[in-house]
């Protein structure tokens, strides 16, 4: 039996190594740093800013959204932007992924917000065919920029406070 539900804190360990198979397909394991920890913090701690469900296929976790709100200054109201969707690939094709993407469209609609946002990689062919055919639009004029690291601490370090 499939289900997408809202992620439970005792799903967080079933995430995390998700979030690892994640980093494997997308050609950049070395790069996934992230610990149980670090997760139950940002998805339970005392101030939550991030967001998630998990799919599960005969009781077992094979899929996950992580999500967070963003805003539109042009519109005046939040959306939320999906981090990372992930459905193991001997999952795939049970409409689990598609079951996740509806579970975030019914939160957008529920509580009012203008729109569901994500990256994809480009080359990522099928995914992105997957996404057109649920009626998504690729944002092919917009080019995406990150400080990370050295760059992003001596930008910082330039203010005064």
């Amino acid at each position: 039996m499939n289900e997408v539900r809202r992620v439970l804190e005792s799903d967080v360990d079933a995430v995390v190594a998700l979030v690892h198979d994640l980093a494997a397909h997308e050609r950049a394991p070395d790069e996934c740093h992230l610990t149980g920890e670090q997760l139950r913090q940002a998805l339970f701690g005392p101030t939550p800013a991030l967001y998630g469900h998990v799919a599960e296929q005969d009781g077992v976790v094979v899929g996950f959204a992580l999500w967070f709100l963003n805003f539109s200054t042009w519109r005046g109201v939040h959306g939320i932007y999906l981090e990372d969707l992930y459905v193991r690939p001997e999952a795939r094709g049970s409409g689990l992924g598609r079951a996740l993407l509806a579970a975030l469209a019914e939160e957008c609609v529920r509580n009012g917000y203008a729109r569901l946002e994500w990256v994809v990689l480009e080359w990522l062919a099928p995914t992105i065919e997957f996404y057109k055919s649920l009626g998504a639009t690729p944002m092919d004029e917009w080019r995406i920029f990150r400080l990370t690291d050295e760059p992003l601490h001596a930008l910082g370090s330039e203010t005064s406070g």
